[in-house]
Formats: C-alpha cells, sequence, structure tokens
C-alpha cells in the first residue's frame, strides 16, 4: 500500500471521530467532518487503486 494511502487513510479515522465527538456533543460542525472522511475514503480508494496499477497488480479483470 502506498505511504500516501496510509496518510489519507490515517486522516480518515481521525475526520469520523471527530465527527462523532462533535455530534456526540450537540455541534453541528459534525458535517464539515463527515465530509472531510467521505473525501479522504475517496483519496485513499484511488492511492490504492494507482498503486495496484503501477506495480502491475490488479484484480484479475480483463476489462479493468
Amino acid at each position: 500500500m502506498p505511504r500516501i494511502a496510509l496518510v489519507t487513510l490515517a486522516v480518515c479515522v481521525l475526520a469520523v471521530a471527530a465527527a462523532v465527538v462533535s455530534f456526540v456533543q450537540g455541534s453541528w460542525l459534525g458535517i464539515i467532518w463527515v465530509l472531510l472522511a467521505g473525501l479522504t475514503s475517496n483519496m485513499t480508494v484511488l492511492a490504492i487503486r494507482r498503486g495496484r496499477a503501477k506495480s502491475g497488480t490488479g484484480t484479475g479483470s480483463v476489462t479493468g
């Protein structure tokens, strides 16, 4: 797994934790944390796909 994927995964986990804490405290600021978690999860998936494509290992699908 590429290093950037690990970093974005860590940010995603921290953003989810921050969202939970915000919502438990009754703050609507948690919505921003949820959006950040969604963004970083997409970045993680993209980085993993790039890493697999670069190394030549994939899911074995013929069509991509």
